[in-house]
C-alpha cells in the first residue's frame, strides 16, 4: 500500500512541475512612439508624391487628428501609439477630396502596428 501512495505522489509531483519548455522569453519594449498611420498621397495622373498644400485628416469616431509630414519625407504620420478604426481624408486645392475605407490600427505587445495607406488624388 505504501508503494501505491508513493507512486501516486510521485506522479502528482511530476505532473505539477512547471519547469517545462513552454515558458516564454520576456518581452523587451522600446521607448519610441510609433505611428499608427503612415499615409502617402499621389497625383492621379503622373503618380508623383504630393505633400505641399496637402491636408491629411484621420478620424476615429469623435477623435480627429491632422497627420504630419516631416521634412524630407513623402508620407504623413499620425495616430502615434493609438489604436482605432480610422477614416482618412486627403485634400489639396485643385484636386478632388479622397476618403478611404476604414483602416484598422491594432497593437502588439509593445506598440501599435503601423498601417501604410496610399491615397490617389485626381485633378478637378
Amino acid at each position: 500500500m505504501k508503494k501505491l501512495v508513493i507512486i501516486i505522489l510521485l506522479i502528482t509531483c511530476v505532473a505539477c512541475n512547471n519547469d517545462d519548455d513552454t515558458t516564454q522569453d520576456p518581452i523587451f519594449c522600446t521607448d519610441e512612439a510609433r505611428a499608427g498611420l503612415e499615409v502617402t498621397v499621389r497625383d492621379g495622373i503622373g503618380g508623383a508624391f504630393l505633400t505641399e498644400g496637402v491636408a491629411v485628416i484621420a478620424t476615429d469616431n469623435e477623435y480627429q487628428e491632422t497627420l504630419e509630414n516631416f521634412t524630407g519625407s513623402n508620407a504623413f504620420f499620425g495616430a502615434f501609439e493609438r489604436t482605432g478604426i480610422y477614416i482618412i481624408t486627403a485634400t489639396k486645392s485643385g484636386y478632388t477630396n479622397s476618403v478611404t475605407e476604414p483602416v484598422v490600427v491594432e497593437k502588439d505587445a509593445c506598440h501599435v502596428i503601423t498601417e501604410s495607406v496610399e491615397i490617389i488624388l485626381e485633378k478637378q
